[in-house]
Parts: C-alpha cells; sequence; structure tokens
C-alpha cells in the first residue's frame, strides 16, 4: 500500500482587499444573481447520496462563476496556480494551490459561502471540488 510521501504544504491565501472595495458593480450584480447557484465546478463527474464531485480546470484568466457552498467540502488541487477569490463577506483574497493539497471547509448549519474564482496564474488551475452530503 502506499503512503503519504510529502508533508502537506501549508495554504496560502491573502486578504488584498475588504469591505467591498474595487468591486465592480457588474460583480455586485453576479453576487445578487447567483446567491442560490449550487454548481460548485465546471463538470459534475459524481453524484451519489452522500457526495457530489466536480471537477474544475481554469485557463489563465478564466473564471469560475460565483457559486454556493451549503455542504462542507473539500478541494483537492491537481496543478499548481494562482487564483483570485471574492467572497460573499466583501472580501477579496489572492490565493496559491499547490498540486496534491487538500482543504476542507466546515459549512455550519444555516450558512452558506458565496464565491467566485478566477484563474491569475499563467498556466491551467485544476482541481476537484468533493461535497459531503448532510441532507
Amino acid at each position: 500500500m502506499g503512503h503519504d510521501s510529502r508533508p502537506e504544504p501549508p495554504f496560502t491565501s491573502t486578504v488584498v482587499a475588504e469591505g467591498f472595495d474595487r468591486w465592480s458593480p457588474p460583480l455586485h450584480k453576479e453576487f445578487d444573481a447567483n446567491v442560490r447557484n449550487d454548481q460548485l465546478g465546471q463538470n459534475l463527474l459524481k453524484e451519489t447520496g452522500l457526495v457530489s464531485v466536480w471537477e474544475t480546470r481554469l485557463e489563465p484568466g478564466e473564471r469560475l462563476p460565483v457559486h454556493r457552498h451549503e455542504q462542507d467540502y473539500t478541494w483537492i488541487a491537481l496543478t499548481d496556480g494562482h487564483a483570485r477569490q471574492h467572497s460573499g463577506d466583501g472580501a477579496s483574497r489572492e490565493i496559491t494551490f499547490v498540486r496534491g493539497q487538500t482543504l476542507h471547509f466546515r459549512i455550519d448549519e444555516g450558512h452558506h459561502h458565496l464565491h467566485d474564482l478566477k484563474n491569475i496564474g499563467d498556466e491551467p488551475l485544476s482541481f476537484l471540488t468533493v461535497e459531503t452530503k448532510t441532507s
């Protein structure tokens, strides 16, 4: 059997703006329009009563539209890369992904995470998102 031969790289996320600073009117509009968008990636690979597995591959400059997470989820970076994310709390972040890196997000009952994601790197950015269904 295999084993984890590499230590998990640290997650790097830097807040570059807060309070909706530098958000364009079209971005505000998209957040309002997509407050219920549950398409967590570009391609739904598998859906069962327990999980949904989404695949996303963003070319440089390409963006995943605003979407809503209501269940716990994990993402797995399939490539190294850099992205910018706007979140429903008004923060903008720049994120560095390292191939093989994973991160789990817990969504408390009655809450959600609303965000977009844009590849700001020079290479394609690819990852899987695995949503754990609780209901």
